[in-house]
């Protein structure tokens, strides 16, 4: 083959390092973006944050663009900080930063996230995580310093701890008293089964009631053991949780009254003492991670027009730092001047990245309450179906546009702090023509369950029907699915007395 040069005229689209950044901001949830503004902080000796008071410049931008109202009014497009001109003594050899940055593309694959800082936390931070961690009182431990204060042998100190350890962390043995014998055999010598049980049974008093079963029965029984026994219904309690567990848990109510030769009354009474134990007495110990959600946007009344506004608390205090800025030279080329010129630029676009990451969730969301003013007025039973390409529609964007900026972001309203992907929902077509959201039905469903007879409740069968009535053809297979995404049981397990 001869090798010959051609010449080839084309268009290519990339992602500047800059569009790279205003995509990555966008995404971010709101604890995420406070990490990356600190970080930013730490790193760009041109930025300060402003947590007294907003710069005049920002103190501006940020009210023009954190109240909108729907459907009347519209997010404004906002011309760049003065703060950032201002700081800029001689701006010839910046590179020009638009007014808008176009964050909006249908690349799904032409950026890969890079790990947050919640994912790259440094050394010192982990470890000081660790033993904030460790300082919390496990389950274990409780146990241990219970056993420590117990007055037994040596031996049987050791048989304590072995079982300890094989406890779970809901508060249950992970195996029964003949397995952890079997595993004492090669470690004390001529050990019995029964020497195990006496240890067991002692622990099985320790704190929290009910440590240290075998079963849940044994659980429960240990905490019924424990209550005076001219209590009342405590006799009838036992011998119920004792023979009659699995059918309490199937509500086959009749068997049980005529085996234990008990009137419905009482046998309501005995139901509600059970209720009150624990089965997972040790689900109070251990270190449980809260996460706190902080909303993004907040949706008032206002007369007779929702106000879509963004939360100001979370919106960044940042600015030009003046004095750093006044030292930039022009036309030198020296390190620290370049050095000063990259921070400069790289703040002004940071800058020019919050704020239109602001714009555009500003903007989805008040295009959301737009749509669903149903919700808002009357309730979830009155969501209207809807997609991303919806939205994507009326704010002239792309669907993966709309899909980052509804992602960890959270919208407080009168009815409740939701995920703005709440909103967003299939269709069901009714007998008129019309549609119905598949949120809307789940709220008709949660309506018609809790309006049921207790001793008699809904199938999934009837529910079916009782939409039908409604005009919302729905199959039964559907409702049985949405029952379970809203955690209501099965009819045969919300049977109750009454």
């Amino acid at each position: 083959m001869k090798q010959s040069l051609q010449l080839k005229f084309g268009q290519q689209l990339t992602m500047t390092p800059q569009l790279q950044q205003a995509i990555r901001l966008l995404q971010l949830s709101t604890l995420d973006l406070q990490q990356e503004i600190q970080e930013a902080l730490d790193s760009n000796p041109m930025l300060e944050s402003d947590d007294d008071d907003f710069d005049e410049s920002l103190d501006q931008t940020t009210e023009s663009n954190t109240q909108s109202e729907a459907p009347d009014t519209k997010p404004q497009e906002n011309a760049e900080t003065s703060a950032t001109e201002e700081s800029t003594p001689d701006n010839e050899w910046d590179e020009t930063i638009p007014t808008e940055l176009p964050v909006d593309t249908d690349w799904d694959d032409t950026y890969q996230p890079s790990a947050t800082l919640t994912n790259a936390a440094s050394a010192d931070d982990g470890d000081y995580e660790a033993h904030q961690s460790s300082t919390e009182e496990s389950l274990q431990d409780h146990l241990t310093w219970q056993l420590n204060l117990t007055p037994l042998s040596q031996r049987d100190q050791m048989i304590g701890l072995t079982i300890i350890d094989a406890i779970e962390p809901s508060g249950l043995l992970s195996m029964d008293a003949l397995q952890i014998h079997q595993g004492l055999i090669g470690q004390l010598e001529e050990i019995e089964e029964d020497e195990v049980l006496a240890v067991l049974h002692r622990i099985q008093q320790y704190d929290p009631p009910g440590v240290a079963a075998q079963d849940l029965s044994e659980c429960l029984l240990i905490q019924l053991n424990q209550l005076p026994e001219d209590a009342s219904f405590v006799a009838t309690a036992k011998l119920i949780v004792r023979n009659y567990l699995i059918q309490l848990g199937s509500r086959d109510y009749k068997l049980i009254m005529r085996r234990c030769r008990i009137k419905e009354n009482e046998l309501k009474q005995v139901i509600e003492l059970i209720q009150t134990l624990n089965p997972r007495p040790g689900d109070s110990f251990g270190t449980l991670d809260t996460e706190y959600v902080i909303p993004d946007v907040f949706v008032t009344k206002k007369e007779h027009h929702w106000a879509v506004n963004l939360n100001p608390d979370i919106v960044p205090k940042l600015r030009i730092n003046n004095e750093y800025a006044s030292l930039v030279k022009r036309a030198d080329t020296s390190s620290e001047n370049t050095f000063l010129k990259d921070n400069l630029q790289e703040a002004r676009w940071l800058l020019k990245s919050l704020q239109s990451r602001n714009e555009t969730l500003l903007k989805v969301a008040t295009s959301i309450v737009e749509k669903q003013r149903g919700f808002l007025d009357y309730g979830p039973e009155a969501m209207k179906p809807l997609v991303l390409h919806d939205i994507a529609e009326a704010v002239g964007m792309h669907e993966s546009t709309i899909s980052r900026v509804t992602t960890q972001k959270y919208m407080h309203t009168p009815k409740g702090i939701f995920e703005l992907k709440y909103f967003f929902s299939s269709h069901v077509s009714t007998e008129s023509g019309g549609e119905c959201s598949s949120t809307a039905i789940r709220a008709l469903i949660k309506k018609l369950v809790a309006a049921e007879n207790p001793q008699k409740p809904l199938s999934d069968s009837k529910i079916t029907t009782l939409l039908a009535d409604q005009g919302i053809k729905v199959a039964r297979r559907t409702i049985a699915k949405y029952r379970e995404s809203i955690g209501i049981p099965a009819s045969n397990e919300r049977k109750r007395l009454v």
